[in-house]
């Protein structure tokens, strides 16, 4: 019997490809069915390789043309949609026109994937999927386009590298291990690797049985070695490893004040943010901590430029002897009249000195600026009045030296810790502890404070440094230099949007190591962007020369 390749119609592949966008976003918090990320790709693969029914030629409009037979770039753009829309949908709670327009736009990203996945791959003839080889092949580069994609996706109007797929692999310690080398883009290009060998192995079973005749292939055989050879590697890196031949304990805490965004700068109700911020502060400094950390844009005003906020910030920073930090607005005032608006990250030295500041370098976008707001006036609509000015972002990342302890430590604020380009920065000038101030509340109780720890933990992992996070709500915790969450602040009932104080002691290497990802930064994502994008234009260059036969 001779094997042939089942054929899948146009509404099948339409929902194939939407099943790929859900599963991908059932494989974030908080649903957490990472298992989901191993095989979520398969059905849009099918989508785009699989061929048509064959049908009676009839006129047709475009349209009907269009929906009966999808391109795979519309494929993958719809893949692209469902996962964006519904997995960022927290993003509506400040703008709900932002949040579709840029799930519109973060949709390309998986779109130009289905479509160099159907030029450079599609096959020949039934045989193709009978090759190991080719199959290989196909995985190899169809990861590396995935993973570079994902590297593009975070330059552009300054990045948002928020749930690259890897990302959903957050609570897998042992594989994880691997971004102390590759950053999570390694990550991304396992489970993409893995997805396109479990859909072209999925072929090639239909196509033997068909036949009558199955047949031992490697591909697959190499695959599942590959994933459990890097699952040895990162279990024997968590029993095994210690970082640093000497440590420090530090004793912190962090205050989580819980309080809501509509008043957090209302002048209406800035003696209420007083009381609370003391009130925890309070609970905080009777623990005795060295370092006392509130979130950011703690202070109603900012700090240096409203004497209300200065002499309450200073007064408590004077009940101790800690070193105080927090976030807060600076501005710097320009001879012609402008004024330059910073979210910035001080630290109030133990016993007075002067105070450290550092400016946030990521400005996220459509929260902190609007992207092209004076030459496409759409944007500023969308977001409405929550955006009624732009930040400046910050010139320098930032090392904070604690003289006692004695540590230096690097001040992330907001999703800063979510990019892992730039947390390496503070590290390669010597931050042996990570400190994230963020301000989680303007997203309420939605997913998005689950989904920003989890994109937090890479940054422990692939710069070996512990990580202290302080939220105004959302997750206020302690995350290891493995990825292991050791310190977590909730209630009773376990939630974590709840105000409180989380302190304790976290043990810092004074001589870590400086690892491969932290001196190199996204050198496998570069790479792999290289590779993928030479492959597919001699792809299409081979592909135009030598057509093949009608």
């Amino acid at each position: 019997m001779t094997p042939r390749l089942p054929r899948l119609p146009a509404p099948l592949r339409w929902l194939a490809a939407a099943l790929s966008g859900l599963g991908m976003n059932f494989a974030f918090p908080n649903f957490d069915q990472a298992w989901l990320a191993w095989i979520a790709l398969t059905p849009l693969l099918a989508a785009i390789w699989l061929p048509t029914p064959e049908t009676k030629a009839r006129p047709r409009s475009k349209w009907v043309r269009w929906l009966d037979q999808p391109s795979p770039f519309l494929l993958g753009y719809l893949t692209g949609a469902v996962f964006f829309l519904l997995s960022i949908y927290w993003m509506s709670e400040v703008t709900g026109p932002g949040w579709f327009f840029f799930s519109l736009y973060l949709a390309g990203y998986p779109a130009i994937w289905a479509w160099l996945m159907a030029r450079a791959f599609r096959p020949g003839s039934i045989e193709s999927f009978l090759r190991s080889g080719f199959n290989l092949h196909a995985a190899l580069v169809g990861a590396a386009a995935w993973t570079g994609l994902e590297w593009l996706r975070s330059l552009v109007i300054t990045g948002f590298a928020w749930n690259s797929l890897g990302v959903a692999l957050h609570a897998n310690l042992p594989l994880i291990q691997l971004a102390e080398f590759s950053g999570v883009g390694g990550i991304s290009f396992l489970l993409v690797f893995v997805n396109v060998i479990a859909a072209a192995t999925v072929v090639r079973f239909t196509l033997e049985i068909t036949a009558g005749r199955l047949r031992p292939h490697f591909d697959f055989t190499l695959t599942m070695a590959l994933v459990v050879g890097l699952f040895v590697f990162g279990y024997h890196t968590l029993r095994s490893t210690k970082i640093g031949t000497s440590r420090i304990p530090l004793r912190f805490a962090a205050v989580q004040p819980a309080i809501p965004q509509n008043e957090k700068f209302d002048p209406a109700t800035s003696q209420r943010v007083f009381e609370v911020l003391e009130r925890f502060t309070a609970i905080a400094i009777a623990t005795q901590p060295q370092l006392l950390i509130w979130p950011e844009a703690a202070t109603t005003n900012g700090l240096f430029v409203d004497e209300a906020n200065y002499k309450f910030v200073t007064g408590l920073a004077q009940r101790g002897p800690f070193h105080f930090l927090l976030g807060t607005l600076d501005f710097e005032f320009h001879d012609d009249g402008t004024r330059s608006d910073f979210n910035a990250a001080v630290l109030l030295p133990a016993g007075g000195g002067d105070a450290l500041m550092y400016h946030k370098i990521h400005l996220v976008p459509f929260g902190e600026f609007i992207p092209f707001r004076h030459s496409f006036p759409p944007f500023v609509w969308m977001v409405g009045g929550q955006v009624p000015g732009d930040f400046t972002p910050g010139r320098e990342p930032a090392v904070f030296q604690l003289p006692d302890p004695l540590l230096k430590i690097a001040p992330l604020i907001c999703f800063e810790d979510t990019v892992g380009e730039l947390t390496r920065q503070p590290v390669l000038l010597g931050a042996q502890l990570l400190v994230n101030v963020t301000n989680d509340g303007w997203f309420n109780r939605s997913d998005e404070s689950r989904q920003h720890l989890a994109n937090a933990v890479f940054r422990t992992v692939e710069n070996r440094r512990p990580l202290i996070r302080a939220a105004n709500t959302g997750v206020t915790c302690v995350i290891d230099e493995f990825g292991r969450i050791r310190q977590l602040l909730a209630d009773e009932a376990g939630d974590t949007f709840s105000p409180g104080v989380l302190s304790g002691v976290v043990d810092v290497a004074t001589d870590p190591p400086v690892t491969f990802y932290t001196r190199y930064g996204e050198a496998f994502s570069i790479i792999c962007l290289v590779f993928s994008t030479m492959h597919a234009a001699i792809s299409l260059f081979v592909r135009r020369s030598h057509p093949r036969p009608a």
